[in-house]
Parts: C-alpha cells; sequence; structure tokens
C-alpha cells in the first residue's frame, strides 16, 4: 500500500555484508536462549527446525500469518515457526536494517517491495529463491509465473515471492462522463483529451481532469502512482531502470511527459491542496488501489462502482493497442535472509509451498486483507468467485494482476525516482520545461546517478 520509504543509511547497511556470512540468527541473552531468530544448534533442536517469520506491522496480516503457522505446524512437526510483526524503527525497512545490522535478521519475512529487496540483494542480505529447493514448485503449484516473470533481478536470479499485487487502475467519475456524454472512461490519449475540454468547456474552474497536489511534488514513491502508471502503459511494461542501467524507452516517456503537458494546457490538471478532490468532484480522474474502497464506504456512500465511478487501466498514445495496455504493481512479497542456516531456509520453502499449493489460502487472504493475491489465475479460478462477486469494483484488478510492472530493482531507487519528478514530470506538471527537455534531462541525471 501507500507508504514512504525512507532510504537506507549507508552506515547501517555496511553491517549487512558481516550478518549475510554469518550462519547465526540472533544474540545470545544471560540465559543462554537466543533472542530473534534462533540459530546454530536451537534453529534444529530436537530434530525440529525453527523459523522466525516477521508479518507486516498489520494486524489483519500477522493473524493471517500466524493462522498458516498453526495449520502447517499440525500436518508438519518437524517444523516450528514464530510469528512476529515487525518493528517500525521508524520504518519497517529501517526495523529490518537494524535486525540485520545486529545479526537478528529472522528467517524470513513479508513485506518487502522490490527496490527494497535490491538493497538488500546488493548486501548479500538474502538468499535467491531460485537457489533453493523447492523453489520453482511454488511457483508451479501458484499459477503464477506470469505474475512473478517481471520480479526477476538484473542479476537473473529471484529474490522476493511477491503475496500480493495492487495492479493500480485509474478511477474516473462516471457521472461527470456521463454528464458530457460518455458511458464509459476514454481509452487512448486524443480521447482523455477531447473529454478534458468538454469538461472545462463545461464546468470551466469547477472541475479538472485530474485534480492532485501530488503531480508537483517530487517525494519519490509518488511516481509510482502517476507517472509509472503511465509510462507503463505506454511502453509495454519497459522496466525503465534494470539493476544499474538505464533501459527507458524513449519515444513513450516524450509520449507520456507529452500528454501530462497537453492536459495542462488545457487546464485539465489541478496540483494544488484540494480535500479529497476526486471524491468531491473536483477532479474526474485520479490512481485508485484496492484499499480505497473500505474508506469510501464509511465516508462517500454516495461513490458507487459502474454508477458514479468507474475503473479503467492507464490510458495509452494513440495508435497503441489498449487492450494491450500495462501498469504499475502496488505489490509487496516474501524474502529468505542469508544469515538464515540452510536447514531454516529449506523450511521456509516448504512453508511457502503448503500456504500456496490450496488456492483457499489465497482465497482467506484476498477476503481478509482486500490485497490481491499475485496469481495469474485470480480472475477465473473458482476459489476467488464468491468474494469478486461480492465486490465487483475488485475485478478489474484481479484481471490485471498478470499486466502489472513491479517497482525497479536497484538499491537507490528512492533517489532515482526523485529525479524523475524534480528533472522531468513536476516541471512539465508545471509548464517550465518541455516534455522532449525534460525526458532528456532526467535520463542524463539517471544516468549519472547510476553510475
Amino acid at each position: 500500500m501507500k507508504k514512504k520509504t525512507s532510504a537506507l543509511s549507508v552506515v547501517a547497511l555496511s553491517a549487512v555484508l558481516l550478518s549475510a556470512c554469518s550462519t547465526g540468527q540472533g544474540t545470545t541473552n544471560n540465559s543462554g536462549n537466543t533472542a530473534g531468530n534462533t540459530a546454530g544448534n536451537n534453529a534444529n533442536a530436537g530434530g525440529v527446525t525453527t523459523i522466525e517469520f516477521w508479518a507486516a506491522p498489520n494486524p489483519t496480516q500477522q493473524a493471517y500469518w500466524t493462522e498458516m503457522a498453526k495449520a502447517y505446524q499440525a500436518v508438519n512437526d518437524k517444523v516450528k515457526i514464530n510469528v512476529s510483526a515487525m518493528k517500525e524503527s521508524p520504518t519497517s525497512e529501517a526495523g529490518i536494517q537494524a535486525a540485520i545490522a545486529a545479526k537478528s535478521a529472522p528467517t524470513m519475512s513479508e513485506n518487502i517491495n522490490r527496490g527494497f529487496a535490491a538493497q538488500l540483494a546488493d548486501s548479500q542480505a538474502l538468499v535467491p529463491l531460485d537457489t533453493i529447493a523447492g523453489f520453482s514448485d511454488v511457483i508451479a503449484s501458484r499459477d503464477m509465473s506470469k505474475t512473478i516473470e517481471p520480479w526477476k533481478f538484473a542479476d537473473g536470479h529471484q529474490y522476493v515471492l511477491p503475496i500480493y499485487s495492487n495492479a493500480m487502475l485509474f478511477g474516473w467519475r462516471l457521472d461527470t462522463l456521463k454528464e458530457l456524454g460518455y458511458d464509459a472512461p476514454p481509452k487512448t490519449y486524443g480521447e482523455v483529451l477531447e473529454v478534458t475540454k468538454k469538461l472545462k468547456a463545461k464546468y470551466g474552474d469547477k472541475k479538472y481532469l485530474w485534480a492532485k497536489p501530488d503531480l508537483a511534488d517530487p517525494t519519490a514513491w509518488k511516481r509510482w502512482f502517476d507517472f509509472y502508471m503511465l509510462y507503463d502503459a505506454a511502453s509495454n511494461g519497459n522496466k525503465f531502470i534494470e539493476g544499474s542501467s538505464f533501459t527507458g524507452d524513449q519515444k513513450a516517456g516524450e509520449q507520456v511527459l507529452t500528454f501530462v503537458d497537453n492536459l495542462r494546457k488545457e487546464k485539465g490538471l489541478l496540483a494544488r491542496q484540494v480535500t479529497d478532490p476526486f471524491e468531491n468532484g473536483v477532479g474526474i480522474f485520479t490512481d485508485v488501489g484496492p484499499w480505497t474502497f473500505t474508506t469510501w464506504a464509511q465516508k462517500y456512500p454516495n461513490l458507487k462502482y459502474n454508477d458514479t465511478y468507474t475503473l479503467s487501466m492507464p490510458p495509452v498514445p494513440d495508435g497503441v493497442d489498449p487492450a494491450q495496455s500495462k501498469t504499475f504493481a502496488d505489490t509487496k512479497g516474501l524474502v529468505v535472509y542469508a544469515s538464515a542456516t540452510k536447514a531454516q531456509q529449506e523450511a521456509a520453502v516448504g512453508f511457502m509451498k503448503w500456504v500456496y499449493s490450496d488456492a483457499a489460502n489465497d482465497a482467506k487472504w484476498f477476503k481478509d486483507t482486500n490485497l490481491p493475491p499475485a496469481r495469474d489465475d485470480l480472475s477465473t479460478n473458482e476459489a476467488f468467485k464468491p468474494i469478486l462477486d461480492a465486490s465487483p469494483q475488485l475485478k478489474p484488478y484481479a484481471e490485471n494482476v498478470p499486466n502489472a510492472i513491479p517497482p525497479m530493482d536497484n538499491a537507490k531507487y528512492n533517489d532515482l525516482q526523485t529525479i524523475i519528478g524534480s528533472e522531468a514530470f513536476n516541471k512539465v506538471v508545471k509548464g517550465e520545461i518541455a516534455p522532449a527537455e525534460g525526458w532528456a534531462a532526467m535520463k542524463a541525471a539517471l544516468e549519472k546517478a547510476l553510475k
């Protein structure tokens, strides 16, 4: 979900290399017991392998994993799983970083995005999951080969098993579109500009196409929910940055920036602070994640799916097939830490395989959290039909899980994404730079930062 991700400090990361070489995963207290993850002989005491599992700092997710652990232990008495919530000090990323530095990392944890995983992988703090026996069985049994493919890192390894994938969609105020003579959202840049012109002709300064202060804010994570959504659609899912290489599609990038610039010229953008602009009808187009619907049900009961609002994949440049549109994946997953013993690593993958070999476990996750499981068959598997029938607004998210692209795999993703805004996207929104010049300036700054 949307959260600021703080940059990791170099000092603390320097300790990661040491922990990666250690077979111990905890510190010993005065009574001789291991704090944090059990290490050495204690990890396999009495023939039982003990693994420490850190759940996201979210009661619902912690309860889910506690239940899964108990159920697994009931059928496998050779593994003991201790589930606890990861600490936020002040963020969960910083808490993990501190644990690694203190050599008290867990065996495995959830709540890891691809960018943060890149930081940990660069410091050899994670085990490449594809090197652990049984991992390929997890992918096959869960039916997620297409969904996980974009997660492959530049070095060819998979460090994260995605748990959920929010294929980010754009919301449209369908009530306003109908007032303008449309029964469905526009799908191409040209169609969106046509809607914008009609909107401004009818409402003037009372309504805007895209009203969101984040459009002018260079904060790194905000690019996931504007630039990347549009760019993924325009570029057919080009990764933009792979490892330490800039691989951006210039044509697609300039098309995105030109589209935003054209919206600005038509006075379709509002980047100043407005309270809930989409919900209050000031803007008619915005990014929407599935976590939004609970809030809307409580605060804005007038927002009804396919009545007052609807959802769509990002619009594409003219001449591009809208049916092939891609989008950004707001997604996190499971990792196994390099300080885990071989037995713990294999036990961790065994637990993953057990959980994900039964679609009912993913269905429970979906029902409990509203976060779409990272599966290719989410929209077709009968296990999820009752959930999608009860909440039809979740169906387009389920359908597009395989079309969603995760964040870059670079340890400096926070700095790099800030550059996207400060050198190009934000400036185009403000009318301070031409699209082609913005792309060129951004590319130069990114390539310099990647050296």
